[in-house]
């Protein structure tokens, strides 16, 4: 089997390929399930109205013929009769046409769902090219529309032909039936008769509606290089992708560097590590990272809190432990807190000496150690 290339068409449509398709208005449609739902609402409606139909249009037909011969005198007589009698007619056909134009919106919306879209009533050039128009008459769809035709043109032959010959005895009985008593018996019939010829209907459609949806599918299909393509357009190219984070980070970092001057203490390592915690008594449950960096963030943050006079305070296993347990803007975990009281502690007993650490006791070393380091 040879190997598939990457432009063979061999991999189902996206959901965004599909919904492109629909905004062109390319969405599956059947004809025979839409000719098939006018014609069962045509016979229904048939069936249901056609005593009552056949006798107000015997009425209608009595009363355009029994008018006063005086009329034919008048000029605009012959206008206004045949007038009132389209009138009448259309209001007589009314209900049944109303409910083939339902019947007709149905199919579509139940196939495809309902797609309006102006570039499907765009010119294509494509339609009269002759190369493609010869390619269109050989092709599968061709080839189901002319079985399509033969198979139905069997399927209602042979039903009227059954039907007919059932109906022989009731149609040769109507010759002594008087004509008022023949016409809501007919009418009745007539809608039997269509209705069971739209129904030799349903095995066209049981097999066009599966294949329109397998062709609609069939040639929305996708390489795999076009999936790629459409990947990337969606999501982005790599390298796009990467600058986009550097620039996010860039901005997450500035607006970090903009928030040291706010910290209490930044706890170094000296020189690998930085965490800036600030603590507000009474308004705060535990002291909150306003910013952590490692090597030339850290060194940044420290030279920040230099420049306004903020403590550096240096605990390497308590500023390691501070960096990988915290992010910016979360308060420092349980396990942390005593370490953290006794840095702080010192800093506000250091705020209260006016700076002289010679006044205020230096936490011990062996106190700042957390619980996991080593």
């Amino acid at each position: 089997m040879a190997e598939e290339t990457a432009q063979e068409r061999t991999e189902e449509p996206t959901p965004k390929r599909r919904e492109d398709s629909r905004k062109k208005g390319q969405v599956p449609r059947s004809r025979e399930l839409n000719t098939l739902l006018s014609l069962m609402a045509g016979g229904l409606g048939a069936l249901m109205l056609g005593p009552s139909l056949v006798g107000d249009t015997a009425s209608v037909l009595r009363e355009g013929l029994l008018r006063p011969g005086m009329l034919a005198f008048d000029d605009g007589a012959p206008a206004r009769l045949l007038e009132a009698a389209l009138v009448d007619a259309t209001l007589l056909l009314l209900p049944l046409l109303l409910l083939m134009l339902a019947a007709s919106f149905a199919g579509p919306i139940l196939l495809g769902g309902w797609s309006f879209s102006v570039e499907a009533l765009a010119p294509k050039l494509e339609r009269i090219d002759p190369i493609k128009g010869i390619g269109r008459i050989f092709s599968a769809r061709s080839l189901m529309e002319l079985g399509k035709t033969i198979l139905k043109f069997l399927l209602v032959a042979a039903v009227a032909v059954t039907i007919l010959w059932q109906l022989s005895d009731w149609l040769l009985g109507l010759a002594v039936t008087p004509l008022m008593l023949s016409l809501p018996a007919v009418g009745y019939k007539f809608g039997q008769v269509f209705l069971l010829l739209s129904c030799a209907m349903i095995l066209v459609a049981a097999i066009d509606v599966p294949f329109q949806l397998w062709d609609h599918t069939r040639k929305l299909r996708m390489s795999r290089q076009e999936i790629k393509d459409e990947m990337k357009e969606t999501d982005g190219r790599p390298e796009v992708k990467a600058h986009v984070r550097n620039l996010q980070q860039q901005a997450a970092q500035q607006r970090m560097l903009q928030d040291v001057p706010s910290a209490d203490v930044v706890i170094t390592n000296p020189t690998h590590f930085a965490v800036a915690l600030r603590y507000v008594d009474g308004q705060m449950n535990a002291p909150l990272v306003v910013a952590r960096g490692q090597d030339l963030v850290a060194q940044q943050i420290r030279e920040i809190a230099i420049d306004h006079n903020i403590t550096l305070f240096s605990a390497p296993p308590l500023a390691r432990a501070l960096y990988a347990a915290t992010e910016i803007g979360q308060e420092i975990p349980a396990r942390l807190f005593v370490a953290v009281a006794r840095v702080l502690a010192y800093v506000f007993q250091l705020r209260e000496a006016g700076g002289l650490a010679s006044k205020v006791k230096l936490p011990r070393a062996e106190t700042l150690v957390p619980a996991e380091a080593d």
